[in-house]
């Protein structure tokens, strides 16, 4: 099994996973089984879906604000599989990294159930 292990670089800023190490800048290295990289590419392509559908929105009705925008939640959620996986998949040094983020509480990700509702 560990046999079909790769090395991966992954950037969370371009949303792109790299099968080498100098293709272009990468924030994390990995090293998983070539199973999970749809799961890297997916994540990537619904950030950059809802990431579309904001501008749209921002368009439409600029008044409404980020914590309150149902688009902008699913993308945190998203963000915080990304590093959940990353977590899972990388070395020592860059787990500790990732466990100090707010994403995370005392090493588990901290994922939430929806957006914050607002308060009358």
């Amino acid at each position: 099994m560990d046999n079909d292990k790769v090395r991966m670089y992954v950037s969370i800023a371009n949303q792109q996973i790299y099968p080498h190490k100098h293709a272009s800048p990468w924030e994390y290295e990995v090293e998983m089984s070539r199973e999970f990289l749809p799961v890297f590419n997916n994540l990537f392509s619904q950030i950059g879906r809802l990431e579309f559908t904001n501008f749209l929105r921002g368009h439409t009705r600029p008044y409404l604000q980020y914590h309150y925008d149902r688009d902008n939640h699913e993308i945190d959620v998203r963000t915080m599989k990304l590093y959940a996986l990353i977590h899972e998949f990388t070395d020592e040094e860059t787990k500790k990294f990732i466990e100090k983020l707010p994403y995370f509480t005392k090493g588990s990700p901290k994922i939430t159930s929806g957006p914050v509702q607002p308060s009358n």
